[in-house]
């Protein structure tokens, strides 16, 4: 901090709440020549953008900041969101800090950072329950960095070259000194190293490249390097490969001695057409009682990594598998996720078993755990086993998948009786060519096989859980949703003639899900379903137990999935461990762990999303001028969003692109209107719109309405006047304001 910020804010600070003009501050504190003037005013706005000095006006003031009562800093890790702003969350607090771009310092997204907290200023606003909508905060220290390299474009410049992030999260270019570029030549794909992170965010970052991808113009390139710049870790260190080489899969006989023997039982697996890494595998049986038993075999994963080695510790890193658009990067090398521990057929693998007994009405009665031991006698597909449940195909297990469909329907009904929310959405498929390149996207269907094993898969967590819970556990956690995003999701399904029953924002679950019974299958059923998602809590790993909103379960974790997902492992040892009659960790290594899966959970998820995302807009990229039928998502004042039907891809039809009219945005509608025609553009309404640009590097699309398709509803019968029709045909033009929009999804 230089000599003339420090005066300044320590005469605000002697003066209280005084508020001055720049002049008279200046003339204060002894600044004559105009040079020194121009200086000052540029301090004094960068100041109050940074949130260290508060601007009413054209007064300026001191804006105190604060710590925590306790005078222990607010540490936290930044998110940073592609628009500028970021988020910290701090462990133990239940809400985030919101920080202003330019109250970032030098800060990047993913950085572990001190805060102070900014007084509250009395001109914002507040949520609908009468609450702050956020604490705002300015970083005031970087405790860590979160990012050691950067994936980015590469291109010369002069004597150097700079790395351009392919993460929006990250708006500093890396610049690259000649003899530091690693063999990369203009246009390729990189990974940069950062040597120096400069001391303002006008800094460029000073780095050097460490590997080259591939040409930013292959498609297998793209998604790899989408994958790498969200933190995605692609290949395995040598000496985690070797480890997982030496691992056999041949099982000793004493260690089938040890185990239950399920290999007379008919398990079966029931995975994807492509999938290679199976690690559930079933068996149903009727018993005398007239219940049915349900074994759910898991992939005994913690039998062949030894906690604390180095193939542990790559995994723990990872935390999970990460399934792009096309490709898996496992959480474990492929000798282990679709060799040794794969639940492949017609081959003994070791498992560890949940057995439990279902009445007809589908309450689970008891249930059992054991290390054990199987042989799959066969591998269906989601497709070839609903064939042969619909009847269409004979099969010597058609009694055991009818049996396996009869139980889990009745597991289903019970559970939606009992208040779980069905968020059933959509998936698609992209299909690919040989070169990688987006030549289709479909939707993938929901079957009965697809419920069948979710729902044992749901029964046997919901077992372990309830097994383990009074001793320290990691559970599978989804709080209540916040009063305040009820509230907002009650305002925002009244357009739509919906009612949202709650009580200052408590909702029960019985109440959202027959809201999204209501909505399903209609024009607005999408969109609603959305809102709804966006106003939950984000589901997370715990070792405090607060249930499952959402399934409606008071016990809960994840078991089922251990070679694609830490937390599962975790749980089979932790079991182990009991069973064994040994002492449980401490909480705070459980919380910790928990913490670290979450967070690479949702860098997983964002992964998997954009890598859909980047090869919608590919496939668009190739269709720019045709016609989609769509439905309008969202609407603000700079346009309306629209989700492309055959697509499933979002795009932006701006408001200039509306004709024939002006459009004002109704808050209070959620819809842009027309002053003079009242054609109304909401959440669900349908239109027909023409793809205008499909932008590959900013995975963004713009639209414009279809010359072929219907008007959108008016909102009340037409009014124009004579004198507007006037207007209107003296413009003949579009009268929608220019410019780029404020914000994109």
């Amino acid at each position: 901090m230089d000599d003339l910020e420090q005066r300044l804010l320590d005469y605000l600070q002697n003066h209280g709440t005084d508020r001055f003009r720049a002049k008279e501050l200046a003339r204060r504190l002894g600044l004559r020549e105009r040079d020194d003037y121009v200086a000052f005013r540029e301090l004094l706005d960068r100041l109050a953008a940074a949130g260290k000095v508060r601007k009413t006006g054209q007064l300026y003031s001191y804006a105190p900041l604060r710590r925590r009562k306790d005078g222990n800093a607010i540490v936290g890790r930044l998110i940073v969101h592609p628009q500028g702003f970021g988020f910290v969350s701090v462990e133990g607090e239940s809400d985030d800090y919101f920080v202003r771009g330019s109250a970032m310092g030098n800060a990047l997204d993913g950085d572990l950072v001190e805060l102070a907290v900014r007084a509250a200023d009395p001109r914002r606003g507040r949520s609908v329950t009468g609450e702050d909508t956020r604490t705002e905060a300015i970083v005031t220290n970087v405790v860590e960095r979160g990012r050691s390299q950067l994936v980015g474009t590469f291109t010369t410049r002069g004597a150097g070259a700079q790395v351009t992030p392919d993460d929006a999260r990250v708006p500093r270019v890396v610049w690259i000194k000649d003899g530091d570029f690693g063999g990369a030549t203009d246009g390729d794909k990189v990974t940069a190293a950062i040597r120096d992170y400069g001391e303002t965010p006008d800094d460029a970052l000073q780095g050097f490249v460490t590997r080259v991808l591939g040409r930013a113009s292959d498609p297998a390139v793209r998604v790899l390097a989408l994958a790498l710049s969200q933190g995605i870790r692609a290949d395995f260190p040598e000496a985690v490969e070797r480890q997982a080489e030496t691992i056999p899969v041949a099982i000793p006989t004493d260690e089938i001695a040890r185990r239950t023997d399920f290999r007379e039982h008919r398990v079966f697996t029931i995975d994807p057409v492509d999938a290679k890494d199976f690690d559930d595998a079933i068996h149903v049986t009727r018993l005398a009682n007239g219940n049915v038993e349900v074994g759910v075999h898991i992939a005994d994963v913690s039998h062949f990594i030894p906690e604390g080695s180095d193939l542990d510790r790559e995994a723990y890193e990872r935390a999970t598998s990460v399934y792009l658009v096309d490709r898996v990067i496992p959480m474990l090398p492929e000798h282990l996720s679709n060799g040794v521990c794969s639940l492949v057929p017609h081959e003994d693998r070791l498992v560890y078993s949940c057995v439990m007994e279902v009445t007809p009405g589908g309450e689970l009665v008891r249930w059992t755990i054991h290390e054990g031991i199987i042989h799959s006698h066969h591998r269906f597909s989601y497709e070839g086993a609903q064939a042969v449940l619909d009847g269409r195909e004979d099969h010597p297990f058609a009694d055991d998948l009818r049996l396996a469909n009869e139980t889990a329907q009745a597991l289903t009904q019970k559970r939606m009786a009992e208040g779980a929310i069905d968020f059933e959405q959509t998936e698609i498929k992209i299909l690919l060519d040989e070169n990688g390149h987006a030549v289709g996207v479909q939707r993938k269907e929901r079957q009965a096989t697809n419920r069948l094993i979710e729902e044992f898969m749901l029964l046997a967590n919901r077992a372990v859980a309830t097994q383990w819970r009074t001793r320290p556990f990691v559970y599978r956690v989804h709080e209540p949703p916040k009063p305040e995003r009820i509230v907002a999701l009650a305002d925002y399904v009244k357009p739509f003639g919906l009612t949202l029953p709650n009580h200052d924002g408590v909702v029960e679950a019985h109440d959202l899900a027959r809201l999204l019974d209501r909505v399903r299958g209609t024009d607005e059923g999408t969109v609603v379903t959305q809102a709804a998602l966006r106003a939950m809590s984000k589901a997370r790993y715990s070792p405090h137990n607060a249930g499952h909103f959402g399934l409606g379960f008071s016990n809960y974790t994840h078991f089922t999935s251990p070679i694609r997902r830490y937390p599962d492992l975790i749980v089979h040892r932790l079991s182990k461990r009991y069973f064994a009659g040994k002492p449980g960790p401490e909480i705070v290594t459980l919380e910790e762990q928990s913490a670290h899966c979450s967070t690479q959970e949702r860098e997983a998820e964002t992964a998997e999303r954009e890598s859909v995302k980047l090869k919608q807009v590919e496939y668009l990229q190739d269709r720019v001028g045709e016609a989609f039928d769509g439905v309008v998502t969202g609407a603000a004042k700079f346009g309306v969003f629209v989700e492309l039907s055959a697509v499933m891809a979002e795009g932006l039809l701006h408001v200039r692109e509306l004709r024939d009219d002006r459009f004002d945005y109704d808050e209070r509608r959620l819809a842009l209107v027309g002053r003079f025609s009242g054609q109304t553009y909401r959440p669900g309404t349908p239109v027909r719109v023409v793809v205008v640009k499909a932008d590959v590097d900013t995975r963004q699309i713009d639209l414009a309405l279809a010359d072929d398709g219907p008007p959108p509803p008016v909102s009340r019968p037409q009014t124009t006047t004579k004198p507007a029709a006037k207007h209107l045909a003296r413009r003949g033009e579009r009268h929608a304001p220019r410019g780029k929009p404020k914000r994109r999804r």
